[in-house]
């Protein structure tokens, strides 16, 4: 059977002062009045029932991801004690299913996107869960067709065709964000997608990648699955690393026993990691300023400008390319082209100020 874990357990630091401690982005009315996590689970249901999705979240965060998703089953619900990266997120949710149907193939999203059109979307993902499901050895991942030499994503190379599947391909290696001059040419050879940190596999393959490459991490998350009530005793001791690094990059270089397999994503695709992204997705005037809430502006041009404070205005006069956000209790003002930087900012405020308004 097809399942949809998303993963909505992230911080969200780089969009600080929106995200806090107490609120991350995923759950922030962030587009048109809806979070992205709110959009990944109306994005899962057109492919899968409810009861088919499940979702990977902080165990601080549950209880608005109930308030989020009403329609989603409580036992769908796994909350993380504490962070330890996306492979234990991916690891423990695929066990749970295997336990639950020992034939369950994963669609494996994060609350961290806007994909538009839903329907290409959907035809894509049927796609990779027939590779999925017709090649057992298979760890598809999504591979967004590139439309700049963008910076700030990873990058997949692609190899030869996948026999028997048109639109998939092996890939050769996974790439670092690149610098621009590097991410032009990606762009122009025409091998290379955006990895979009979304995959399609079978629980059991993936877990037989666990096994084979960390097999503490998998001893804890079959553990786990089976006796949930340890949860605060296992999941704390999971060895921390991310999806890429634990399974996707050694598997492509030929370790464990899987092969990575692409399909191509072809959709207005962002991932709302920071406020160059955010950006992308806000209503802008007619000089350009992206903007939310009430927000005034005389000669300024090129700016992101979020007012988050219902009770006040904010306005800016004669400057270009700012970022500047206001909240009840903090306010951020970055040049666009620092704003990557705002995640050394959260750490200083933490040091300087105290956590509270982290």
């Amino acid at each position: 059977m097809r399942y949809v874990v998303i993963m909505a357990g992230g911080s969200g630091t780089r969009l600080w002062p929106l995200s806090r401690q107490g609120t991350p982005k995923q759950l922030l009315p962030l587009v048109e009045g809806r979070s992205l996590l709110r959009l990944a689970f109306e994005r899962s249901l057109a492919s899968v029932p409810a009861e088919q999705v499940m979702v990977v979240t902080g165990a601080a965060y549950a209880d608005q991801v109930v308030a989020q998703l009403p329609e989603l089953p409580a036992g769908n619900i796994l909350g993380e004690p504490v962070g330890r990266d996306s492979l234990n997120a991916v690891a423990w949710a695929a066990a749970v299913l295997a336990r639950r149907d020992p034939d369950a193939v994963i669609a494996q999203v994060t609350a961290d996107h806007v994909i538009e059109p839903l329907a290409q979307f959907v035809t894509t993902l049927g796609q990779a869960f027939a590779v999925a499901e017709t090649d057992p050895g298979a760890l598809v991942t999504l591979g967004v067709v590139p439309t700049s030499p963008h910076t700030g994503y990873g990058y997949l190379h692609r190899g030869g065709p996948l026999p028997g599947h048109p639109h998939a391909c092996l890939v050769t290696e996974f790439a670092e964000k690149p610098a621009r001059e590097v991410a032009e040419a990606y762009l122009a050879s025409g091998d290379y997608w955006w990895n979009s940190g979304m995959f399609v596999w079978r629980a059991a393959t993936v877990l037989e990648q666990v096994r084979l490459l960390l097999p503490t991490n998998y001893e804890g998350v079959t553990a786990l699955a089976a006796e949930p009530e340890r949860l605060q005793e296992i999941f704390p001791s999971l060895i921390k690393t991310s999806v890429d690094y634990g399974i996707m990059e050694p598997v492509s270089h030929g370790q464990g026993s899987a092969h990575v397999v692409a399909v191509g994503l072809a959709v207005h695709w962002r991932d709302v990691g920071g406020y160059a992204s955010l950006a992308e997705v806000l209503p802008q005037d007619a000089e350009g300023n992206a903007h939310s809430g009430t927000v005034v502006t005389l000669d300024a041009c090129g700016n992101v400008v979020v007012n988050a404070d219902p009770s006040g205005l904010v306005g800016l006069i004669g400057v270009c390319d700012l970022v500047v956000v206001r909240t009840a209790t903090a306010t951020l003002v970055v040049p666009l082209d620092q704003a990557e930087r705002v995640k050394e900012l959260v750490a200083a405020v933490i040091t300087r100020a105290g956590s509270q308004f982290a």
